[in-house]
């Protein structure tokens, strides 16, 4: 059949596992930290979003076990009907308030939550305006929205400008940026955003995915970072990162959480967030109020991750968080990185093309709070050992 010809000629993957190179859908059997089961080898987990170390945290999983014990395995329904429990309404307040929102909004994945609130903001006649590196979730908002979408170079306030410009002011617009670029781990020129959003009238919303719990003296992600919170009016985060959970949701304003309840089709036509997983929300929530030493750990062990990697003569790109990109610009080469890593026990993450732009092939690597320094020297030892192998270090 004409349509199913694409998967009989895609040969790449098979290909790549025939040269034992292949990093992707490996199978993890134990829970996550620092370490990590992966084939049957234990291993030093550093291609994780685990960033405070919570997935195995003890108050986590009870919260997790009670939840079930009361309300059961799963809502059967979308929260437009049946899916809305006692627990979604509490996690709604508390990220409210942690946010210093008038309201919140949870999601099924954080996918779906830019998708959702994109899709139903933006409509036929309006605009939305994204950063080139911004994540599929922002584009694909975009396309499933009625507005035309139009991309600035990344981290070009010169073309984030030429573009507003060319709009004029009564047009319906947003700008959606990541907080921190997820394979870069660079944080957005928000001081710069901003005042270009005041100036020409555009709706700022801000995916702090990566930075909810990570940035921020509280953890509330960029806005807090720079001190701008005020001037973002709609923040994303998602709970697959620091808050050891699945889903996602916004921070905003009454209105615009009442607007996109009624109006985003990926939240009314999908079933709500399980018990078991909003549970381990809030537990994570009270873990990230009340134990800043985790973020300070994190940092901490960021900072001693990417200097040394800078030390050894790798090139780590524009990194400013915890995710430390290794840059090799080459599929193969990565590819080739990857498995030398993983036979000596260190996990990454190998991004090629779909991933990142061409020619910037990279290992994505991230700390975890709970990796202590004798992990992170081992894993130091492992690139300089694959780096020299393969001459990307002298």
């Amino acid at each position: 059949m004409k349509l199913l010809e694409k998967c009989r000629k895609f040969t790449e993957a098979a290909a790549i596992r025939e040269m034992g190179w292949y990093p992707y859908f490996k199978v993890v059997e134990s829970e996550q930290g620092a370490e990590a089961i992966v084939d049957g080898c234990r291993m030093i987990m550093i291609g994780s979003n685990n960033y405070l170390g919570l997935t195995n945290h003890l108050k986590v999983k009870e919260a997790v076990i009670n939840a079930v014990k009361r309300y059961g395995t799963g809502c059967t329904g979308s929260r437009y009907l049946n899916g809305t429990l006692s627990l979604h309404v509490e996690a709604e307040e508390r990220l409210a308030k942690f946010m210093g929102c008038e309201a919140a909004l949870l999601f099924s994945t954080g996918y779906q939550t830019n998708v959702g609130t994109i899709s139903a903001l933006v409509g036929k006649g309006d605009f939305v305006i994204t950063d080139r590196l911004d994540h599929a979730s922002i584009l694909d908002g975009c396309r499933q929205s009625f507005g035309k979408t139009l991309k600035f170079r990344h981290d070009d306030m010169a073309d984030l400008e030429r573009i507003l410009q060319r709009l004029g002011p009564e047009t319906g617009k947003m700008v959606v940026v990541d907080g921190v670029f997820s394979m870069e781990g660079s944080i957005a020129n928000l001081p710069e955003i901003t005042k270009l959003c005041q100036t020409y009238h555009a709706v700022l919303m801000v995916d702090d995915a990566h930075s909810i719990g990570v940035l921020g003296e509280n953890g509330r992600g960029t806005g807090e970072h720079f001190g701008l919170e005020h001037a973002i009016h709609i923040s994303m985060g998602t709970f697959s990162k620091s808050f050891a959970s699945m889903g996602g949701f916004i921070a905003t304003s009454f209105e615009i959480i009442e607007y996109i309840k009624h109006h985003s089709r990926p939240l009314i036509f999908s079933a709500s967030m399980a018990p078991a997983t909003i549970a381990a929300v809030i537990a994570a929530l009270d873990i990230i109020e009340q134990e800043p030493e985790r973020r300070e750990q994190l940092w901490r062990n960021a900072t001693h991750l990417r200097t040394g990697l800078q030390e050894l003569g790798f090139n780590t790109g524009r990194s400013a968080t915890p995710i430390i990109p290794v840059i090799l610009g080459e599929d193969t080469l990565t590819f080739r990185f990857w498995r030398g890593l993983f036979d000596r026990g260190i996990f990454t993450n190998a991004a090629v093309r779909q991933a990142v732009a061409p020619g910037c092939s990279l290992l994505r690597t991230s700390v975890i709070a709970t990796h202590t320094a004798a992990q992170i020297d081992r894993v130091l030892e492992a690139f300089e050992e694959v780096g020299r192998a393969l001459g990307v270090i002298s």
